[in-house]
Formats: C-alpha cells, structure tokens, sequence
C-alpha cells in the first residue's frame, strides 16, 4: 500500500483540452493526483510558451507517471518532447488512444 497516491503528469495537445479535463477528472475520482498542463485561454506570446513548456517537464518530474492524451492517435512537437523527456527520466508513459 503506497504512502501516498498515485501522481499522474497529463500531457497532450491543447487542441484537446476537453478531453485532458475528463481525464484529469476521471483519475481524480480514481483517487490519483493529477497534474495537468496550463492552461492559457488564449493566444500567447513565444516567451510565454517556452515558459510553459519548461514548467510542465517540471511537472513531469513530480509525477510517478504520464498519461497522454491524444485522441485519434495525434501526438504533436510539444507533446513529442515530453514524451521523450518522461522516457528519458524513467518515468512511465501510456496512451489514451494507439498512436
């Protein structure tokens, strides 16, 4: 029985942010802690973007696993750097969908 519960980092294309909301959702009923990427609502400066995307591989490294979310198999640039950055950490990656 672990100390705590699990952490799972979600990763995924902002394009699917209604789909990360049900996962975050489902995992937090399942018991997990969930970390999710930032949401910024609207367009965003590069700057703003770099920042955000050195702070979730933060969030990567909090977390025990990662869950991508990627309906239809589509996996972007972003996404495809996390993925190699969680792998290369050790950490665990599963799929919402085939990719």
């Amino acid at each position: 029985m672990p100390d705590r519960p699990e952490i799972v980092c979600i990763c995924g294309s902002a394009r699917f942010v209604d789909e990360m909301r049900a996962a975050n959702r489902e995992l937090t009923f399942a018991g997990v802690i969930v970390v999710a990427p930032g949401e910024a609502g609207e367009l965003i400066t590069n700057e703003q973007k770099t920042a955000l995307d050195a702070l979730h591989l933060r969030k990567i490294d909090l977390a025990d696993r990662v869950l991508v979310v990627c309906p239809g198999g589509y996996v972007g640039e972003s996404t495809s750097r996390e993925i190699a950055y969680a792998r290369a950490t050790g950490k665990p990656v599963s799929f919402t969908d085939p990719v």
